[in-house]
């Protein structure tokens, strides 16, 4: 946050109370502005809500804790740490991965389990499995670490920490100097072929590309700084699933004044002429403060809630952006044990491209998919009545699939049947809860287009300046936080969204940046 620009007497209207948003409503109200927040659904979080049946609980969308640094910045900026609101437990294995079709090796030559590997956060134990796959591997997965450190170190500093909305902020000497020695061209499968031969291996250094909304063919080679994330940094969870530490965030803003009101629609913003934003409710209350945050997305504010005149981009604009996956999820309550799955599984097919093409190049549904287990009753006793499993099963897909009830009845079936095939694990005859989301319902719940479950995906040319700025650039007074806007996808870059959303507003509101509101090139 900017230094020395209190806020006091200034008012600030969040729409919608997902991460982002209660990242920004947390900076803003520290700074001293009155800060409310508005969420139309009756429970906070957004995408990162939980859904509670007959005694399960599941995170309805994110499950991943990565880049704990993020989080215990984002608290140390308040004097206060992740560990005053939820605990943290390091996984181990961090991940288990099912080959499908079996292979042409058995790892450690262990034929109980020949099928699938394990990563752990012993790096020898990693070394080895890379090796047994390919000669030299375990000496290319130390220098290809060694490079994604040396990434993550100089992008989160210089180019995720420090907000660059223009493209003018990048023709800077530091940005050149701090940019030498980084991947900023090329694709993920490119780069991670001059490391390692074996198909095998290009996955376990490239499935964290779902988490960017990408594939290996379509995001930047500079995103191998998620394997710094992933090996090095390791993968958490935290005490109450990611709604806790989504209530962590909640309860913080309340602890600074913040206001959080749920069940609260906002149905229009628009200008008043005088340099504010107004946000007018589904009953007719206008509030008319001094900036507006919107924590929904530019499309869906442009679409719906903004007037004809003063949208920043026509249509056709986000009719041709390269939106991230959308999901179908299956939220599973099952009798007895779901051995041998991890808290982190991945099931992945001998070859994804037609997975990864079915999604961004000829939308279909993938007819031998990769997919995503997160069992976090492997972990958590609290998210199952005893001698039960909760499973939570994703499998990425084309946004804007037609997914009809008879289509997802059909999918269901057949990716059960998968699992059952490829890992041993029948859970068909065990199900005493049952509930499910796909395109449908990201479109409708979250107002998202074409029902993507991510955001804009991390092309090249939908990263950094590409990507939607925070200040709403016809609307004085608009702001946006979120995946949508830089730095991207994930809930650690959501919360970054929030500091730089919160700087844009304090800047503005201070008369010390209201120039950046200017056209970002």
């Amino acid at each position: 946050m900017i230094e020395g620009t209190p806020l006091t007497d200034r008012d600030v209207t969040i729409v919608g109370a997902g991460m982002g948003g209660l990242a920004t409503a947390a900076y803003l109200a520290d700074a001293g502005a009155d800060v409310t927040v508005y969420e139309k659904n009756e429970g906070i979080g957004g995408v990162a809500s939980r859904i509670h049946a007959d005694g399960f609980h599941f995170d309805a969308g994110p499950s991943w804790y990565l880049m704990p640094d993020v989080f215990e910045r984002f608290f140390d900026h308040f004097d206060r740490s992740p560990e005053d609101y939820y605990e943290l437990e390091r996984l181990d294995p961090h991940y288990r991965i099912f080959f499908k079709n079996g292979d042409d090796r058995s790892p450690g030559d262990t034929a109980s389990d020949p099928d699938y590997v394990d990563i752990t956060p012993d790096h020898e134990q990693v070394k080895a499995v890379f090796e047994s796959f390919e000669e030299g591997a375990s000496e290319a997965f130390e220098d290809y670490l060694d490079e994604a450190e040396y990434t993550y170190d100089v992008g989160m500093e210089h180019f995720v920490y420090e907000d660059r909305p223009r493209f003018r902020d990048y023709i800077d000497r530091d940005v050149a100097r701090n940019a030498e020695g980084i991947t900023l061209i090329g694709s993920m499968q490119d780069h991670v072929e001059d490391y390692f031969e074996h198909p095998r291996l290009q996955q376990i250094m490239q499935y964290t590309l779902v988490f960017l909304g990408g594939s290996p063919h379509n995001t930047p080679a500079l995103y191998n700084l998620m394997s710094h994330v992933d090996f090095n940094m390791g993968v958490w969870y935290p005490e109450g699933g990611i709604k806790g530490v989504v209530d962590g965030i909640a309860d913080l803003g309340r602890e600074l004044g913040v206001t959080i009101e749920t069940g609260r629609e906002v149905r229009h913003l628009g200008p008043t002429g005088n340099g504010t934003t107004a946000a007018v409710g589904a009953t007719g209350d206008r509030h008319v403060p001094d900036a507006v945050v919107a924590n929904a997305n530019p499309a869906h504010v442009e679409r719906d809630l903004l007037p004809d005149g003063v949208r920043n981009r026509r249509p056709w604009y986000w009719k041709s952006r390269t939106y991230a996956p959308s999901a179908f999820m299956l939220y599973l309550g099952v009798k007895g044990d779901v051995a041998p799955l991890e808290h982190h599984t991945l099931v992945l097919p001998e070859d994804w491209d037609p997975h990864f093409e079915g999604i961004f190049d000829e939308p279909r549904w993938p007819k031998n998919p990769a997919y995503y287990l997160s069992v976090a009753s492997q972990t958590d006793d609290e998210v199952a009545p005893d001698d039960h499993s909760a499973v939570v099963i994703l499998v990425p897909i084309a946004p804007g699939l037609d997914d009809d009830e008879e289509t997802r009845d059909w999918y269901r079936d057949r990716i059960l049947a998968d699992l059952a095939e490829n890992t041993g694990v029948d859970l068909r005859d065990r199900i005493v809860v049952e509930r499910s989301v796909c395109v449908s319902e990201f479109a409708s719940r979250y107002n998202a287009p074409q029902g993507t479950a991510l955001g804009l995906a991390h092309t090249l040319r939908q990263t950094g300046p590409f990507r939607p700025g925070h200040r709403a650039r016809s609307v004085d007074g608009l702001y946006y936080v979120g995946s949508y806007t830089t730095p991207g996808i994930g809930m650690p870059m959501v919360l970054i969204s929030g500091e730089h959303a919160a700087d844009a507003v304090a800047a503005d509101l201070t008369g010390t940046g209201r120039q950046r509101g200017l056209l970002p090139f």
